[in-house]
């Protein structure tokens, strides 16, 4: 929702609510899929460098 053009704060987190309100429920995550499946993963270090 874009609240943009909205100036006053109490209006916009109105409007916002409304619209979190109205939209569709999302999906609950799959029983097989890893909580953190969208998340970057880190790459291992080879031996001997340094970390920094």
């Amino acid at each position: 929702m874009n609240t943009k053009q909205v100036a006053d704060k109490a209006e916009r987190k109105k409007l916002k609510r409304t619209a979190r309100k109205k939209a569709a429920p999302k999906p609950k995550r799959a029983a097989g899929v890893a909580r953190g499946s969208n998340k970057r993963k880190v790459k291992q270090l080879v031996k001997g460098q340094s970390k920094r």
